[in-house]
């Protein structure tokens, strides 16, 4: 692989490149944080998608195209005068070192030292926090992230407004869960998931459909838990769901223009019975 000189040239001559396009490429110029946001977020599912096909030729590519949209939001920020990608990296390594006392500090854990700040700043002292293994590190983060300067002000700050909600639920459970607010017993989960199928079913039989929305907003709510609980990522498990069904589905497809049938013209047993023999194909791969 690269030494740490041709890492650091290969990413001054990618800055050197985003710093040409955003003067001489009419596109480029005209871009702001606003016009540029919804190619970031497409970008990031992009990688997303190659990372769940743990796909590494087009994690590379993927993982290059977020760094672009980094170094550009950055390059608007020079152009403001607000940051640049020093100011970016140097706040990312502030507060990597201030979220890891235990391996910048690990002779003075449980002593008062100083808090590492923004970046030539001296700071005031602080408690290390002990974590000798990743279960202790994941338990001390949220407490670390309050203390830190211009950092969340409660727990659950964090976690961000235009999050899907499915990951968002997760997120939030897992940081209510860091600050010991979560099931003692992992198997008691799943009473509270049937209470919240038996009100959901009890809503739906009254036929209230705002109250029905709230109950199943709380049973899927307490399935995310389960699932976390038991480790298992919600979001992750329902997308291989959603590529075995799409599967699945094009099997039934596929078969019904191989003999000339629409799709609509078919019952339902028919369609049954070519999924299940696209399930068993899959089971026998």
């Amino acid at each position: 692989m690269h030494s740490k000189k041709e890492k650091l040239m290969a990413f001054g001559r990618m800055l050197d490149v985003v710093d040409t396009l955003r003067v001489k490429c009419p596109w480029d110029v005209k871009q702001t944080n606003e016009s540029l946001r919804p190619n970031t977020i497409e970008e990031t599912y992009e990688l997303c998608d190659a990372l769940l096909k743990d796909d590494e030729a087009n994690i590379c590519k993927e993982l290059g195209d977020v760094l672009l949209h980094v170094c550009f939001y950055a390059k608007i920020g020079d152009k403001k005068g607000e940051f640049d990608i020093a100011d970016v990296c140097n706040k990312l390594t502030d507060k990597l070192i201030f979220r890891h006392p235990h391996v910048y500090h690990p002779s003075q854990v449980g002593a008062a030292v100083p808090r590492p700040l923004p970046y030539g700043e001296k700071g005031e002292t602080d408690k290390m926090q002990k974590a000798s293994t990743a279960k202790e590190v994941v338990e001390n983060w949220e407490q670390i992230k309050l203390k830190e300067k211009d950092g969340n002000k409660s727990v659950l700050a964090g976690v961000p407004e235009s999050l899907p909600s499915m990951l968002k639920a997760f997120r939030i459970q897992e940081k209510a869960r860091n600050v010991g607010f979560d099931w003692e017993d992992k198997g008691d989960v799943w009473g509270k998931v049937r209470e919240e199928l038996d009100e959901l079913e009890a809503e739906l039989r009254k036929e209230d459909s705002v109250h029905a929305l709230e109950e199943f907003g709380d049973f899927l709510f307490s399935v995310i838990n389960a699932g976390r609980l038991y480790k298992l990522n919600p979001d992750n498990a329902l997308e291989k769901t959603n590529h075995k069904f799409i599967r699945r589905f094009n099997y039934i497809e596929e078969h019904s223009i191989k003999i000339g049938k629409p799709l609509k013209d078919m019952t339902l047993g028919e369609m049954d019975k070519l999924w299940n023999e696209a399930k068993k194909m899959e089971e026998r791969k």
